[in-house]
């Protein structure tokens, strides 16, 4: 194998929140080939969890067991194909993609630009921003299942719906076809930066957190209805709801995974007591309490 293999590896330097334990073993792939035979080499029972960027993400004070895959800056094949499509493997942040398209003018990725995290996470949840959604630019995606083995899939594989696919168990997110119509590059790239422009002003882009915590109820807003029970400022720990946003939740510099876990539950209970509503998290929970 040409990648690294870390064992009981602190799992918080890899993620947006910068809290989490370890991880029994952690795999940085050196490339696509590297990651499927090493996935290949291991035992079809062995619990494998995969991370990007980290955000998105809760890792749980105990940390992971099994083998996490880091894709951060390995599998980050980019390019345009003969017939026009983009690929993009899972390891591209969603941003690079955005800015990519736009050079290419191709049109309809911008809102990519504000998503913290990479395409393999942009896949697995259909992450949007900005009122685009992930899924509306797929054509076709590789997947990798627990024998090492590829597997070619299309949109009607899976139950594409807000923030959430459903399908193909067992299987990861390798790399993506994306179908984007042309247009104007300059208008593209303009439209970018005002995302990005709207972004920074209106999220707390300069501390370390997940992205937004709660999904948008229908019709509605959770940073609204946070904002409106009072929770801006509420802090459990060093988890604290931000100032700037209140569907996002900051570390201020202390916290653990169970100052946030804590925080997501008291906002949601708060939440439901004062309007009726359940906001259902976006984040991904994972791994085991510290107990």
């Amino acid at each position: 194998m040409k990648g690294q293999l870390l064992n009981n590896e602190k799992l918080a330097k890899y993620t947006s929140w910068r809290v989490g334990g370890c991880a029994d073993r952690l795999y940085i792939p050196f490339d696509r080939t590297d990651l499927i035979e090493f996935v290949s080499s291991l035992p079809a029972t062995e619990p494998l969890f995969w991370i990007g960027l980290g955000s998105n993400l809760l890792i749980r004070d105990g940390g992971i067991r099994g083998t996490v895959i880091n894709t951060k800056g390995r599998l980050k094949a980019m390019y345009r194909t003969e017939d026009g499509l983009v690929y993009v493997e899972a390891g591209v942040p969603c941003a690079h993609v955005a800015r990519f398209c736009a050079e290419q003018g191709l049109v309809g990725a911008e809102f990519l630009a504000g998503i913290p995290g990479t395409m393999g996470g942009a896949l697995k949840m259909n992450a949007g921003a900005f009122g685009g959604e992930t899924w509306s630019l797929v054509k076709q995606v590789d997947m990798l299942n627990a024998h090492g083995e590829v597997v070619v899939r299309t949109p009607q594989d899976f139950v594409v719906s807000y923030r959430s696919v459903q399908g193909a168990d067992g299987e990861w997110f390798l790399s993506a076809l994306l179908q984007l119509p042309e247009g104007d590059t300059v208008a593209s790239q303009q439209k970018i930066k005002g995302l990005l422009e709207k972004r920074n002003q209106s999220q707390p882009t300069n501390q370390p957190s997940c992205g937004s915590v709660f999904k948008n109820p229908e019709g509605d807003y959770a940073a609204r209805l946070i904002e409106q029970t009072g929770l801006k400022g509420y802090c459990i720990g060093g988890a604290c709801v931000s100032e700037k946003h209140a569907n996002f939740i900051v570390n201020t510099g202390n916290a653990t995974a169970a100052n946030i876990e804590e925080l997501i539950s008291y906002v949601k209970t708060k939440v439901n007591e004062q309007h009726g509503v359940l906001l259902l998290t976006e984040v991904c929970m994972v791994g085991e309490s510290d107990d």
